[in-house]
């Protein structure tokens, strides 16, 4: 007996459009910016997956941002600060969007071999609902259009926690999370589909951690982009990935291999690795 997949949920920055998760880097390095204190692409990538007004939150902890906050403010950061900081987040990522909303080449392709299969397509990210009101008319032209999408503001609390992709699962109506893939370039959002109990797959080219345009990437040495693309994919399996991918574009063999394993042996487990990664 095989343990059937029946719905696949996808992220969606750096997983289905924004090849690079361009767009929330861009404008968290802008946001900083402006009140003086500057951070970097890593700082500002480090917490990526999570719900925007959490991911500031995290930034703002970081030892050295910290202190340049202090130095620069006159005191810690504090919860007002992470309040002002998004406020002013929306607003530029809202005015942004569009530009980074490119569909990743391959996800319609996936996505309808999907279907055709009778999966359900499922979509949660760290954005919010205004935001995804600009994201999912674009993709939906450049051809992708999950059957739900949950936002960050749709659920009690972003990733790591398991809500957004048990509200998508909800939404699609498909249980339980074990016949569930959930597909992300995040070490967050790969924890977040080990608390769910799904099968967690890591996205490394077109993701966060790689952080590089489709361009961008073609023009790496090619010693030099598998070598940065090894260090996403141990991120990505420390995190308690069972699989890692380079791309959307590259997941049907690995949904092949989850519904040729035996239902109930072998399987997956909310958290920790076990004998059912690989």
């Amino acid at each position: 007996m095989s343990a059937r997949l029946a719905a696949v949920i996808f992220d969606w920055a750096g997983t289905t459009v924004d090849h690079g998760s361009r767009a929330p880097a861009r404008v968290f390095v802008e946001i900083f910016a402006r009140c003086g204190v500057a951070i970097d692409e890593g700082e500002a990538r480090g917490p990526m997956g999570k719900a925007k007004r959490d991911h500031i939150a995290s930034i703002l902890a970081l030892p050295r941002v910290a202190a340049a906050w202090r130095e620069r403010r006159g005191a810690g950061p504090g919860e007002a600060d992470v309040d002002r900081l998004y406020a002013d987040f929306l607003p530029l990522q809202l005015a942004s969007l569009a530009g980074y909303a490119d569909v990743i080449p391959g996800v319609p392709e996936v996505v309808a071999e999907c279907r055709r299969r009778g999966l359900r397509i499922g979509g949660t990210t760290g954005y919010t609902r205004p935001l995804m009101d600009v994201l999912e008319p674009i993709a939906r032209d450049g051809g992708y259009r999950p059957d739900a999408s949950v936002c960050a503001d749709d659920v009690a609390q972003g990733r790591p926690a398991p809500w957004m992709l048990y509200r998508a699962a909800e939404r699609l109506g498909v249980y339980p999370m074990a016949a569930v893939a959930a597909v992300d370039d995040t070490p967050v959002g790969v924890e977040a589909a080990r608390n769910a109990g799904a099968w967690a797959v890591g996205v490394s080219r077109t993701g966060n951690g790689l952080g590089l345009s489709r361009e961008e990437v073609d023009r790496l040495d090619p010693r030099e982009r598998d070598r940065r693309l090894a260090v996403v994919k141990a991120d990505l399996e420390r995190a308690g990935a069972h699989f890692v991918v380079e791309s959307v574009a590259d997941l049907l063999p690995v949904l092949d291999e989850i519904d040729g394993r035996p239902a109930g042996g072998g399987g997956v487990s909310p958290r920790g690795r076990g004998d059912d990664a690989s």
